[in-house]
C-alpha cells in the first residue's frame, strides 16, 4: 500500500488543536498579551543583524542563548544554573522528542499518568518506545504509593510528569519528584515538564531547586506561555551536563537557526515585561476559577493559564454552543470535561456570557478582582 507507511502510523490523524478564526480565541493556552513595542522593535533588530550571516550555519552549540536561559533559570533555584545543565531545541516538543530519542527507543518504556499531555504517548510512539500510562486519583493529584509502585514494576526509562498538569493544570508537590527521582534510580531519567511553570501560585517551588539532590531529574520549560513566545518555538531544559552531552547525540546539526537563537535572546533581554503579565493572568485565572465554581461546575484547582471544568453529560453540544458564540475553548482531557485558555478580562467576559447562555443559567456577573 502505497506510501509505505509504517503500519502503525496508517489511519492516524496528525496531532494539533482547532484552528478556526473566531473572536475569542481560548483554546491553546497562548499567552493573550504580546511584546511591547519596545521588545518587537529589539527582536526586528536582532533579526537583522542575523540575517547578515545567514550564508553561514548558526552556533550549533548556542552558547550565548544557553547562558542567557541559564540566568533566567537561576531565579527559581538558591542553587544557580551554569549554562553547561541547559539545552534548548525548537519548541517544548523537540525538546521531548530528542530526550525519548537519547533515553527511550525498542526495548525501553516510557510512563506517565493520565490524564495528561496528549502528545507523551505519541512522543514514545514516534520513537518505538513502549508506552505505559497509569492513572491519577479523581482530584487529579498522584497517589504516591500507586505511582512508585507502577514505576518500580515497569522500570521507565524515561518518566514524564508535566507540573502543572496539562490539561488539569495540578501541580505536583516536590515530595512527589524526589520520591520517583528515587524509585526511578539511574536506569532512568524524571522529566518535570514546567510548560506553565510561571504561573503557579505562591508557595509552590518549581523543581529546578532539587537538581542537585537528583542527577536523573530534568526539568523543561518553554518560551510559548509565559513569554509570549508561542510562535517563537523555543523549548528548553535543565539538567545534569551529562544528561544535556547525550542529547547532542541525537540532535540533528544545527537545529537552532541563527533567526531563533536572536528572536530569543531578544525575548530574553525584556524578561521583566514579559512576565509583567504573569500577575494578571494568574488573577484571571483565579477569578474564572471561582465563577464558574459559583455557576456550579466542577473546576480542577489550576496552577497553570487555563482551567478544566465540566463535567457535561454532552461536552461536545457545549464547545459547539461556545464555537457559534464566538468562544473557542479546547475539548480535551476526560470525557465530560472542558478546557479553557485564560484571555484578557474582556475575552473572559466574552466567555462567561456565552457559557451562561449555553447551559442557560442566569446573566453572568464578573467576579470582584482580589487584592
Amino acid at each position: 500500500m502505497f506510501p509505505p507507511l509504517r503500519e502503525e502510523l496508517r489511519g492516524l490523524e496528525p496531532y494539533g488543536a482547532p484552528q478556526l478564526d473566531v473572536p475569542v480565541q481560548l483554546n491553546v493556552n497562548e499567552n493573550p498579551y504580546g511584546p511591547s513595542p519596545a521588545c518587537v522593535a529589539d527582536i526586528a533588530d536582532a533579526v537583522a543583524t542575523a540575517a547578515t550571516t545567514l550564508n553561514r550555519y548558526p552556533d550549533r552549540e548556542f552558547v550565548a542563548l544557553r547562558t542567557a536561559l541559564a540566568d533566567y533559570l537561576a531565579r527559581d533555584t538558591p542553587h544557580g544554573i551554569v549554562p553547561e545543565q541547559v539545552w534548548a531545541a525548537n519548541g517544548s516538543n523537540e525538546v521531548m522528542l530528542q530526550l525519548l530519542q537519547a533515553f527511550g527507543g525498542p526495548g525501553r518504556t516510557a510512563l506517565s499518568f493520565a490524564p495528561t499531555y496528549s502528545m507523551y504517548p505519541e512522543y514514545a510512539r514516534d520513537t518505538m518506545t513502549r508506552w505505559v500510562a497509569g492513572r491519577r486519583a479523581e482530584d487529579f493529584t498522584l497517589d504516591l504509593d500507586a505511582a512508585r509502585a507502577l514505576v518500580e514494576s515497569e522500570r521507565p526509562s524515561v518518566v514524564l510528569l508535566p507540573s502543572p498538569n496539562n490539561p488539569t493544570g495540578t501541580a505536583l508537590p516536590p515530595e512527589a519528584v524526589a520520591l520517583l527521582c528515587e524509585a526511578v534510580g539511574e536506569d532512568g531519567v524524571l522529566v518535570v515538564d514546567e510548560a506553565y511553570g510561571e504561573f503557579r501560585r505562591t508557595g509552590t517551588p518549581s523543581a529546578l531547586e532539587l537538581l542537585p539532590h537528583h542527577r536523573n531529574l530534568v526539568v523543561s520549560r518553554t518560551m510559548s506561555k509565559a513569554f509570549a513566545g508561542a510562535g517563537l518555538r523555543l523549548g528548553y531544559l535543565a539538567a545534569d551536563p551529562a544528561i544535556c552531552d547525550a542529547i547532542r547525540v541525537v540532535r540533528l546539526p544545527y537545529h537552532l537557526s541563527s533567526v531563533t537563537q536572536a528572536t530569543a535572546l531578544a525575548a530574553l533581554r525584556h524578561t521583566e515585561e514579559l512576565l509583567g503579565q504573569v500577575d494578571r493572568l494568574r488573577e484571571e485565572r483565579d477569578r474564572t476559577v471561582a465563577w464558574l465554581r459559583a455557576q456550579g461546575h466542577q473546576v480542577a484547582d489550576s496552577d497553570a493559564n487555563f482551567c478544566l471544568f465540566g463535567t457535561f453529560p454532552d461536552r461536545h453540544a457545549v464547545w459547539q454552543g461556545l464555537l457559534d458564540h464566538g468562544v473557542l475553548v479546547r475539548e480535551v482531557g476526560p470525557e465530560g470535561w472542558l478546557r479553557v485558555s485564560i484571555g484578557t478580562p474582556d475575552e473572559m467576559a466574552a466567555f462567561r456570557t456565552a457559557l451562561t447562555q449555553v447551559t442557560g443559567q442566569t446573566t453572568p456577573q464578573a467576579p470582584k478582582e482580589t487584592t
